[in-house]
């Protein structure tokens, strides 16, 4: 009989430690970029990943949702303004590797970064003659552009969101009226991983996007060229953050300390054109050096502080293109 109790103890012993082994992680990263580290983790670690892909908006929308029975451990790579302005579902965390993380990254110790998005222009090289190519965000807003510009909405995509808030930081008040005239140039796309897509295949002449999505076309060969904003472009960290009551807490401080190793911030930066986010990582990945990019002074706090009212705004413009 005691065998028997025994036996069953250490059954569900075992059971519960397997099924501990899981982290829960919430992401608007590429499959391709999920898949890879994902599978590399798991492969170091032991520990399996469950995730569910969506939009920045969607993703934080669900894990808000389940703030009475949280079932997400770790949000990745979500815009950092998007996790600045939710920080009250979000937990504290230190990192191991904190000390040696870009200070220009580290906004709030509710979130971490995972790498720095760069927001660029992209054209097609066989619709787009050299010199005709637009240089600035007020370039944009010229209406020879019109139905030619890809970008994704700005109320569901936290990089077209810094896009368009990028904007209103270089220009102030006009900025809006700017941007204005952008967005009725615009064709959106469902999400800003299809804006380089629809450049690469001739859909549109120009697309509004992110620097690592428009180098793998780049590399890949296609006719694309990367734009940098003349008038100033933003680099803000793609964050990542320890869900508030996350079921697999440790689990998910595990996940998070690894993404910021030195190996994946290399893979990062030389296989996903990213921004490394560790200050012993070099640049790379085809990317221009960001010494020779003009850059916007990019308040995320007050971006964030402002975010509900600025896409309020927004949707009343996209309703009357």
């Amino acid at each position: 009989m005691k065998k028997a109790i025994f036996a069953a103890i250490t059954v569900m012993l075992l059971a519960g430690a397997a099924q501990a082994q899981k982290v829960v992680v919430y992401t608007a990263a590429k499959q391709v970029l999920v898949d890879a580290l994902t599978t590399q983790f798991t492969k170091e670690t032991g520990i399996q990943v469950e995730t569910v892909i969506a939009g920045s908006s969607d993703v934080m929308r669900r894990a808000r949702a389940e703030l009475g029975a949280p079932k997400v451990d770790v949000i990745w790579s979500i815009g950092g303004e998007v996790l600045e302005a939710n920080k009250d579902i979000l937990t504290p965390y230190t990192p191991k590797d904190n000390a040696i993380l870009l200070p220009a990254y580290k906004i709030s110790p509710e979130w971490q970064p995972f790498s720095g998005i760069l927001a660029i222009f992209v054209a097609n090289t066989n619709l787009v003659k050299p010199g005709e190519e637009p240089k600035t965000w007020k370039d944009l807003a010229d209406p020879k552009w019109k139905g030619q510009i890809a970008s994704a909405r700005a109320d569901s995509s936290g990089s077209s969101f810094q896009q368009f808030a990028t904007v209103i930081t270089a220009y102030g008040e006009p900025g809006w009226d700017i941007y204005k005239h952008i967005l009725g140039n615009m064709q959106l796309a469902e999400s800003s991983g299809l804006v380089s897509r629809l450049v690469n295949d001739g859909e549109a002449k120009i697309g509004i996007a992110l620097e690592d999505d428009a180098l793998d076309y780049v590399k890949g060969g296609g006719p694309v060229k990367i734009l940098y904003p003349e008038d100033g472009t933003s680099t803000v960290a793609d964050g990542m953050a320890l869900a508030k009551g996350a079921p697999n807490a440790e689990n998910g401080k595990r996940f998070i300390d690894w993404l910021l190793t030195k190996p994946v911030q290399e893979i990062v930066v030389q296989q996903m054109g990213r921004r490394a986010v560790r200050t012993d990582v070099a640049g790379g990945g085809g990317a221009k050096p960001i010494t020779q990019v003009k850059l916007v002074n990019y308040d995320i706090r007050a971006v964030a502080q402002n975010r509900t009212a600025w896409i309020a705004r927004w949707k009343d413009m996209a309703a009357a293109r």
